[in-house]
């Protein structure tokens, strides 16, 4: 079934990862969607609050299920293909080309356009699932951000690309998905990794600076290695490091 086939519609939610979630332990098919017009309680990663006012942004949660009711293929690589699928959504709908802040953000000017949150389940009564959220800035203006997050994020109408309807944007955005949880199923990890790395705010070369639960330091990125994980370079002996997560990633 294809990605986007089954519609939730919502005018005001939780958070849809949340819902979706609920649907899929009862046992929600693969490619269900659940979109809100609001999330009261939205979320990124690590636990931090998504702002998603209403109608101003795409808040949506896909259902994923492996083949054949089997085991979901390469889970640790859907938050890559869900960024590659909003990237390409954004570009097709609105003009407005993107990178990818690894290992979840999508970017714009050095500013957040868009998150990722990939949840996986297993062992649950209605099979395994991952329960991919994704929230794209559409229509805020400056001053829709409150505080000081205006400063760090950005919107389609700010990046001054067109505007889609939200209709039009989760359309490409089901297509675009549908076609690179696709090219997982069919074992086709190299691509995405290599598509992902292609599109990495901070390119093999750059100096970032990195911070983890032990500490920050700065080190040079070498791109992805063959599982999506970031590969960094640091001096004075340290050597090349592989990181599976991060606590934060800028560039110096």
């Amino acid at each position: 079934m294809p990605v986007g086939s089954i519609v939730h519609r919502l005018e005001s939610v939780g958070s849809t990862n949340d819902e979706a979630r609920a649907l899929a332990l009862a046992g929600a098919a693969h490619g269900t969607a659940v979109v809100a017009r609001e999330q009261t309680r939205g979320r990124g990663t690590k636990g931090r609050d998504w702002h998603s006012p209403p109608g101003l942004g795409l808040y949506v949660s896909f259902i994923l299920r492996g083949p054949g009711g089997g085991p979901v293929p390469s889970p640790h690589l859907l938050p890559l293909a869900s960024g590659l699928a909003a990237s390409d959504a954004v570009l097709a709908e609105a003009g407005v080309a993107t990178r990818f802040k690894w290992p979840n953000d999508l970017v714009h000017g050095g500013r957040k356009l868009g998150g990722i949150l990939s949840e996986a389940v297993s062992g649950a009564a209605g099979g395994d699932f991952v329960v991919a959220g994704i929230g794209i800035n559409v229509g805020h203006a400056p001053e829709d951000f409150p505080g000081g997050l205006g400063r760090l994020a950005t919107s389609l109408r700010i990046a001054g690309g067109t505007v889609p309807s939200l209709d039009a944007l989760f359309g490409g955005l089901c297509r675009a998905l549908d076609s690179w949880y696709n090219a997982l199923a069919r074992g086709e990890k190299g691509r995405i990794v290599r598509a992902a790395e292609a599109r990495l705010a901070f390119p093999p070369g750059d100096i970032v600076r990195i911070r983890v639960p032990e500490g920050a330091f700065t080190a040079v990125c070498r791109g992805l290695d063959p599982e999506g994980r970031l590969v960094v370079e640091r001096g004075g002996g340290a050597g090349t490091i592989v990181l599976d997560a991060v606590l934060g990633l800028d560039g110096e």
